[in-house]
């Protein structure tokens, strides 16, 4: 059976699974149809519009196509998903949607044009953290596993049902970066192993248990202020939850401080004594700059003043000479 594929996507998650993709081209009975991801956006100081990561993906792909002589397909930057852009996909023939992180909801009217339905590629064990941020979700509550769902596409989000899962242990040191780059690896070879058996009809769906569904929200930049009144051990989950954004930050006299990389501190707890929660207790010559929290106390590894380069504690410590016993927030 051959399945003709519209692959949507459009940050650096989705790009080994569109690569993947493409590499199946004509084997398994697997051939990209087109790629569908969202427009080109302003960036930069100047705001020149620039393309999705996975769109930069697709275009390099198409010229390797295109050196080889291979059969070519179109990308598809839709503003909408209306009557217009249902009209270019139907022109393509498409069998079946695959979706990782495109960002926007697919109507009945658009999925109509797949005769084998869409399937969806979300990084959680499904039915837990339904929604668009499970990953930073896996890592706010220090989870020791996590994993990735291909499911079907449902009128209701992250409701289909399943046709593969992989689960993984995590260590309790990965940011929002580093496990979405392992997601983004394992999740390119979980799609074609469930490709191979859609085109060979032997792939089987499991209904998700509704009653164990948990969710979680979008992440604004609101997120990242710290509250020193959290855990030493909350707080460095915050910081590596929002790598690369929003980014922790906090207030130092007036300027604002980026927290970029943290630690509990396993040495004595009781070298806070009295002081509250956000003042800068000193240094671990071994660890960093140590900071106390409402339990706990945080090593701070890496910070940056607003505007400034990011900095290794000593060369900021050297810097800063009124740094110890200053309150942060």
């Amino acid at each position: 059976m051959k399945v003709r594929v519209l692959f949507a996507g459009s940050p650096a998650i989705a790009v080994p699974s569109l690569e993947a993709l493409c590499a199946m081209h004509n084997r398994e009975g697997i051939e990209p149809a087109g790629v569908l991801t969202n427009p080109d956006s302003p960036k930069g100081r100047h705001g020149t519009p620039q393309p999705t990561e996975t769109a930069e993906a697709a275009a390099k792909i198409l010229r390797r196509f295109e050196e080889k002589g291979r059969a070519v397909f179109p990308i598809l930057k839709p503003e909408k998903l209306d009557a217009i852009a249902r009209e270019q996909v139907c022109a393509l023939k498409p069998d079946l949607l695959v979706s990782f992180a495109y960002g926007r909801i697919f109507g009945p009217k658009f999925l109509a044009l797949f005769p084998l339905g869409g399937i969806n590629i979300h990084p959680s064990l499904l039915p837990k953290y339904r929604g668009p941020s499970p990953i930073q979700a896996a890592i706010l509550n220090r989870d020791g596993e996590t994993g990735i769902t291909v499911q079907t596409l449902a009128p209701e989000m992250d409701c289909g049902d399943i046709l593969a899962s992989e689960k993984f242990q995590l260590t309790g040191t990965e940011t929002a970066d580093s496990l979405g780059e392992i997601m983004a690896q394992r999740a390119a070879a979980l799609m074609c192993e469930t490709l191979k058996k859609i085109a060979a009809r032997t792939v089987r769906l499991a209904p998700q248990n509704h009653a164990e569904a948990s969710y979680c929200r979008l992440i604004s930049k609101e997120d990242g202020l710290v509250d020193w009144k959290m855990s030493a051990a909350e707080i460095d989950a915050r910081v590596r939850a929002f790598t690369p954004w929003p980014l922790c930050r906090t207030i130092h006299n007036g300027r604002e401080l980026f927290i970029l990389k943290t630690a509990v501190y396993r040495g004595d707890a009781s070298e806070g004594g009295q002081a509250k929660p956000g003042q800068v207790l000193g240094i671990d010559k071994e660890d960093g700059i140590l900071v106390q929290t409402g339990e706990g106390i945080l090593v701070v590894t890496e910070l940056q003043y607003q505007s400034k380069k990011a900095l290794f504690w000593r060369d900021f410590f050297n810097g800063a000479r009124d740094f110890t016993c200053s309150q942060l927030g």
